[in-house]
């Protein structure tokens, strides 16, 4: 059985197209034009360019209002504490100060502009916990930190270097990578510092010594790269001797101060006996000198007064002889118990008064 068309089209009778108008010069709506949507579209533009969007004068109207943005776009601002530094055609020519200041737009000229008042750190000998890490805990890079000391043992140093660009030029170009080097420079005037030190002044009197003498080697280095760098300081985090043998290490520390103490209590023992021994020996010798000062006094005196009694003599013999006997007299007889007996008296006895017992018995009550 044959299909006929009824009313025109698969879209019902009458020959109706997709819009529901019929086909051909039939009554209805008529759909859209393309074509003059498109046309209306670009006469609404051209109405917004005087003299119409393809004329002349508005091709230079718009070329000199993009000159005039990119002219514009060279005013730049240097924060404080940066410091700008201006490029041409890639070519460092000049810095600037903090300020507005204005230079060639890219891509003729360009414009960094580091902080030169920031201070930087760089962590040597270990590396430490990542910002977004529950743990605090430093981990330590032996590859760094185990240097040779000056007496031939091995010591395990962590370190801080705290540098500041001082001049952004040389910061930007003359090196390529600025913080590796200063890392690769600071691990090299550590170990040069420690190779003069020994162990024991590493540990202990010389830390402070060390950190003067590699911050003053480490810019010397930088400053014969034109790093245009400045260190600020360098902070001993730990100096241990290396993990294996730190037990043994401790071992001979705790000798070392057991023998310091002993030491030290022997000097406090000399310290006592020596000054009292000097004392005595001291005054030994004064009471010596003096006893011999003594003895020559009396000497003298006596040779002086035998002299003058010899003198005396040979000027009166007889009158010196007689009082050098009863003088002698006296000396023999002072202490002896004496009887005077006159024979003219009666009986030959005179009564005697016993002054001599009688003052010994007055001495003898008195004491």
């Amino acid at each position: 059985m044959s299909w006929k068309p009824q009313g025109g089209g698969p879209w019902g009778g009458g020959g109706q197209g997709p819009w529901g108008g019929g086909s051909g010069n039939s009554g209805g709506p008529t759909p859209p034009d393309i074509e003059e949507m498109l046309r209306r579209s670009q006469d609404r533009f051209k109405s917004f360019i005087p003299g119409g969007f393809g004329s002349g004068r508005g091709i230079i109207l718009a070329l000199i209002a993009a000159l005039a943005i990119w002219l514009g776009s060279g005013f730049y601002r240097v924060q404080p504490g940066e410091q700008g530094v201006e490029l041409l055609f890639g070519e460092f020519i000049k810095q600037t100060p903090p300020g507005l200041n204005y230079w060639a737009p890219s891509p003729i000229g360009t414009i960094y502009r580091p902080n030169v008042e920031k201070t930087n750190t760089i962590n040597v000998g270990f590396q430490g916990a990542a910002d977004d890490s529950r743990s605090n805990v430093a981990r330590d890079v032996p590859l760094e930190s185990l240097m040779l000391t000056g007496d031939q043992n091995i010591i395990d140093i962590d370190f801080v270097v705290q540098w500041r660009i001082k001049n952004a030029a040389d910061f930007l170009f003359n090196i390529r990578d600025p913080e590796a080097t200063i890392k690769v420079a600071a691990e090299s005037a550590m170990r040069e510092v420690i190779g003069r030190t020994t162990l024991e002044e590493a540990l202990t009197v010389k830390r402070q010594q060390v950190q003067i003498e590699t911050k003053a080697l480490l810019q010397e280095i930088l400053d014969g790269y034109g790093a245009g760098v400045a260190i600020a300081e360098i902070q001993l985090q730990k100096v241990d001797p290396p993990r294996d043998v730190i037990d043994s290490f401790n071992d001979v520390q705790r000798a070392k101060q057991d023998q310091e103490r002993s030491i030290n209590e022997a000097t406090a023992y000399r310290n006592g006996i020596v000054p009292r021994a000097q004392g005595t020996a001291q005054k030994m010798l004064a009471d010596s000198s003096a006893y011999k000062e003594r003895l020559i006094k009396e000497a003298d005196g006596e040779a002086k007064r035998f002299l003058a009694v010899y003198e005396t003599y040979r000027v009166a013999k007889d009158v010196t002889r007689q009082r050098m006997y009863l003088e002698q007299l006296e000396e023999v007889l002072k202490n002896s118990d004496k009887l005077i007996i006159d024979s003219s008296g009666a009986g030959g006895v005179v009564p005697y008064l016993a002054i001599p017992e009688l003052l010994k018995r007055d001495k003898g009550a008195s004491q």
